[in-house]
């Protein structure tokens, strides 16, 4: 099953960068491959917000949707994507936060894996998707540098 995981040191607390990531609506406008998000539904409970979203994905011709959950839990600092529905057989993303430099940067931690259900599909999307994976950090980075500023 492919996989990433990277980590990245930041200029962004931790509590700014996990409000980035939790914006999924945002998404559309930064994310490599991401057409369309919508939420589908929004619950919160003891602090743990929970979101069940449709995002669109697509390269040239190629479109396709799929239905997550996204666990937010800021008292963990950490951010859980669990699939639901659509063209894959498995997908899992988790973001963890830690604070550095008193909280004036981040080091951010990123782990996807994912396979598709079709073996043809797996064949087309497949390199595209391992090269946004490895772009996401960076795009979350140039986001936050937008959103909060750059860094001196």
């Amino acid at each position: 099953m492919p996989s990433f995981q990277t980590s990245r040191l930041v200029a962004h607390g931790a509590a700014k960068m996990f409000d980035l990531v939790a914006d999924v609506e945002a998404y559309p406008r930064f994310v490599p491959l991401c057409r369309r998000l919508k939420i589908r539904r929004r619950s919160e409970r003891e602090g743990v917000v929970t979101l069940i979203a449709d995002m669109e994905v697509g390269y040239k011709a190629i479109r396709e949707t799929f239905t997550s959950r996204v666990t937010c839990d800021r008292s963990k600092q950490t951010i859980l994507v669990e699939y639901i529905d659509g063209p894959f057989q498995h997908l899992e993303n988790r973001w963890v936060f830690h604070d550095r430099n008193d909280g004036k940067a981040c080091l951010v931690e990123f782990r996807i894996s994912y396979e598709f259900k079709s073996r043809t599909l797996g064949l087309i999307m497949g390199k595209m998707f391992d090269t946004a994976f490895r772009r996401f950090a960076e795009a979350f980075e140039n986001r936050a540098d937008f959103v909060y500023g750059k860094a001196p």
